[in-house]
């Protein structure tokens, strides 16, 4: 947890056995500590710690690049790892890659699509997956001119159509940056290069991405969007436990699909140049994007503006192979600087 709740409390007095950690000493540090005792462990490390405890399955939803520690911690011990924290691949790929190739552990994906394709390819042989089609609503702002984009405001970005999600994915759902970072995670989990990754706008989220194989047969996940059931599924795999769930009914159902328009969703594309550049350039384009979606929500600039502190930011980054996670931290920090300034000369 990453501060000191009520919640945590409550859910820490319902297991006993567990180890807590709060990254972040807060005002209440007195009141966990007598609730706890030894049980409470603080810091960054307390959580990686925890992530490398032999035997343990380990759901990784930190948010930002704070979950990369973690991520390859689990992976060198050995343990599952069921994986929310998009920047472990989209910022630390080449770490998280040579993680699973020296290390013992397991990582199932946890995001609706990555868990789609994992579900369409398990029992398949190596090799025959020859394409991926991620699916993406297309946010509440689809169909938008350029004019009413650029006259967009945070409420109506947020509208979500489909999924109820934090403010950061919510915007980067309506600019497709969102999408962007799943083909660059496409791209690690699943071993296919970035011309064998396509993008499609359905709608409805129905249909959570499909596959094709080297046969032609194309297989895909289909259902109500609901997250318990990839989160489910990546704490069981192979195995599927029976729970309560609502029935999904084809009759009298239309699913459309469609390109992305280039003109209305430019940060698409910028995931394709920054995973075909390789190296640190993702972990720049996620650090711009997170500097520039705040700057957006906190009225600093609009919503267009959004791709072209993204785009300059990556622009000028000359990108590297990093050698460890400090590497990494490094590029972030310097992502976030070169943001702040491309939207301080915006705001002029």
């Amino acid at each position: 947890a990453r501060s000191a709740s009520d919640g945590l409390l409550q859910l820490a007095a319902e297991l006993p056995q567990t180890r807590v950690c709060v990254v972040d000493r807060q005002h209440r540090e007195d009141e966990f500590r007598a609730a706890l005792g030894d049980r409470l462990h603080f810091g960054q490390g307390a959580v990686t710690e925890a992530a490398a405890l032999p035997g343990a399955t380990v759901v990784n939803g930190i948010v930002g690049a704070a979950g990369l520690a973690p991520t390859l911690a689990a992976l060198y011990e050995g343990n599952r790892l069921a994986l929310a924290n998009k920047e472990s691949l989209v910022a630390g790929g080449p770490l998280v890659a040579q993680a699973l190739a020296e290390g013992a552990g397991e990582l199932i994906p946890v995001d609706s699509e990555h868990s789609a394709i994992w579900q369409c390819v398990a029992g398949e042989e190596d090799g025959t997956l020859e394409r991926i089609v991620l699916t993406a609503s297309g946010g509440p702002l689809l169909g938008l001119s350029a004019d009413e984009l650029r006259a967009v405001t945070p409420r109506k970005a947020l509208e979500h159509p489909t999924w109820n999600m934090g403010q950061r994915i919510s915007i980067d759902s309506a600019t497709l940056m969102n999408k962007a970072f799943e083909v660059i995670e496409a791209h690690y989990l699943f071993g296919l290069g970035y011309d064998s990754i396509d993008v499609v706008i359905h709608p409805q989220s129905f249909v959570h991405s499909f596959v094709e194989f080297c046969d032609g047969v194309v297989k895909a996940e289909v259902g109500l969007p609901d997250m318990r059931k990839p989160i489910q599924y990546a704490l069981t795999a192979p195995e599927r436990m029976a729970v309560e769930h609502r029935p999904f009914e084809l009759a009298g159902m239309a699913l459309t699909f469609e390109e992305p328009n280039g003109s209305e969703f430019p940060c698409l594309e910028l995931g394709y140049e920054a995973g075909r550049r390789g190296g640190t350039a993702p972990a720049v384009l996620n650090a711009a994007d997170e500097v520039a979606v705040q700057a957006f929500l906190d009225g600093g600039i609009s919503f267009p503006d959004i791709f072209t502190v993204v785009h300059d930011v990556l622009e000028g980054h000359d990108a590297f192979m990093p050698a460890d996670i400090d590497a990494v931290h490094e590029v972030d920090a310097e992502g976030r600087a070169k943001a702040a300034e491309v939207i301080a000369l915006l705001s002029d």
